[in-house]
């Protein structure tokens, strides 16, 4: 599966690029009709340590779904 990947307000490494590469293409146990995925990754200015917004929008034939967590690390 096709993934872009955009990190705002940082530089993301190969490290976690490789790292939701691998992730992303788990879906395709579950459902093999995914067309591509934009994944957005965030860091917020706050004094939170849940800072860091991890968001998807996975396209599949006729639709699209979006999903948006915001936790401590991007692998979680």
């Amino acid at each position: 599966m096709k993934v872009n990947t955009q990190s705002v307000n940082f530089t993301a490494d190969r490290k976690l690029i490789d790292f939701i590469q691998k992730r992303m293409d788990k879906l395709d146990i579950f459902y093999d009709k995914i067309i591509s995925s934009d994944v957005y990754l965030k860091i917020e200015n706050t004094s939170d340590k849940e800072n860091k917004v991890f968001e998807a929008k996975v396209s599949v034939p006729g639709d699209s779904f979006i999903v948006k967590k915001q936790c401590k690390s991007f692998e979680e």
